[in-house]
């Protein structure tokens, strides 16, 4: 497989990959906690104000916690999309929340 990397000059740089990628381990131990940071997905086709009322695709927004969970991370919940001043208020942070803990 080839990748395009940027290089100087604003040019890019075609660099052919080799070897077979890391697989990931399930499940896996680690000596210290790994903590993502895992924001929500929005869903694209809703008709809303993405700052006063976002719309978010709470299905894939949870598939994508359960992939990272899966993974062995674990997720620091609503902290970082509540926090930024994204527009996500507390009542979606905490929606957030009860279906992470369910």
């Amino acid at each position: 497989m080839d990748i395009a990397l940027p290089g100087a000059g604003g040019r890019s740089i075609r660099y052919r990959l080799v070897g077979q990628p890391a697989q990931p381990v399930i499940g896996a131990r680690f000596s210290r906690i790994a903590y993502a940071a895992a924001h929500v997905v929005a869903d694209p086709l809703a008709m809303a104000d993405p700052w006063s009322h976002p719309a978010v695709d709470w299905e894939r927004t949870m598939a994508f916690r359960h992939h990272l969970w899966r993974l062995g991370f674990h997720v620091a919940e609503a902290m970082d999309t509540s926090q930024r001043g994204m527009g996500f208020d507390w009542t979606n942070a905490r929606e957030l929340i009860r279906r992470s803990i369910a």
